[in-house]
């Protein structure tokens, strides 16, 4: 309730919009908080991006809550269908549950104006960062400081490493917590110290500031070296013809895994192996080549949950059919 009120001033005259289903941990939680504050929630059951901008102009919502892929959804749209709804009651707009590229946040802070406010915090609680537009536009890329909990970066060999230094995102002093039935699990993210870790990887800069990387869980390793895919997943969605994309490791005889890109064109006739090779030089003129995606695959859409989470593990598991695998 304070993160509610400290961080997002609702009260009991918030109209609060939910582009996301309640079986969603944060849907569902801040739906009840702002019940109980008395605001009014408004519910889609599915997200649609010219339905929310309506939902917002008939019912002078005041805050909102959004993942980035409902940001590139809504971006999408023609100028024309994006600016004839009324927008002006709307004061917060909250995102989180991913990493927002820059250049989308970029676009929709020109468009809704300084009211995007972003969190980074996990179903577990174990920490909370927050960041409100003004700090973002110095600190571009980053989901904010310690609101709940002291976030530590930590090596593979468990020592803290400096500022500026990529690894696991440790947090002390924050909620304990326990996955159901899966004790091994639930020690495996406690380290020597009791700190905790959901399995995110990033770095931290000198004014506390705490900067995603992704997933360690998501790493591809190639020849021994680590490749984070959400680093070219952000600059991929970025190109005109790209609607969808997800970057993850497939088998390679020599590397162990090589990149892969799995792109949802904007449109379906558009794909083939020409719009594959500009792809791929897209990413070569903009990332070390190491990072870049050996092959482009093409998909009509890609399997995401409701709440836009991307199911990865459906795709990876195609290319490692009948191979040793690092799905989980």
């Amino acid at each position: 309730m304070e993160i509610l009120t400290h961080l997002y001033a609702m009260n009991a005259a918030t109209v609060y919009l939910s582009p996301a289903p309640l079986y969603h941990a944060a849907s569902l939680r801040f739906c009840m908080g702002v019940h109980r504050l008395g605001g009014t929630t408004l519910i889609m059951d599915r997200f649609d991006a010219l339905e929310a901008l309506q939902l917002i102009e008939q019912y002078r919502v005041t805050h909102s809550q959004w993942v980035p892929t409902m940001f590139v959804r809504m971006l999408w749209l023609a100028d024309e269908a994006r600016r004839q709804y009324d927008l002006s009651s709307h004061r917060v707009a909250i995102h989180a549950a991913a990493p927002c590229p820059i250049p989308v946040k970029e676009q929709m802070l020109a468009w809704w104006g300084p009211i995007l406010h972003e969190y980074y915090a996990g179903t577990e609680v174990n920490g909370l960062t927050a960041i409100t537009p003004e700090e973002w536009l110095a600190h571009k890329g980053s989901v904010g400081r310690a609101v709940l909990g002291e976030p530590h970066i930590v090596d593979a060999a468990g020592n803290e490493v400096p500022p500026g230094t990529v690894g696991m995102i440790y947090f002390a002093g924050g909620r304990r917590f326990a996955y159901h039935n899966d004790p091994e699990k639930t020690a495996s993210a406690y380290n020597a110290y009791g700190w905790s870790t959901i399995g995110d990887i990033g770095h931290m800069d000198q004014e506390g500031y705490l900067y995603l990387t992704d997933r360690q869980v998501d790493m591809i390793i190639a020849g021994g070296v680590n490749i984070y895919p959400q680093e070219v997943e952000n600059l991929l969605i970025t190109h005109p013809q790209v609607a969808d994309v997800a970057v993850f490791g497939v088998p390679n005889a020599d590397l162990g895994e090589e990149v892969k890109a799995v792109v949802q064109p904007v449109e379906m006739a558009d794909a083939s192996p020409a719009l594959a090779q500009e792809l791929l030089s897209f990413c070569q003129q903009h990332l070390a080549r190491f990072k870049c995606p050996r092959s482009i695959d093409f998909e009509a859409e890609l399997p995401r949950h409701p709440t836009g989470k991307l199911y990865k593990r459906l795709l990876k598991e195609r290319y490692w059919v009948g191979r040793p695998t690092r799905l989980v």
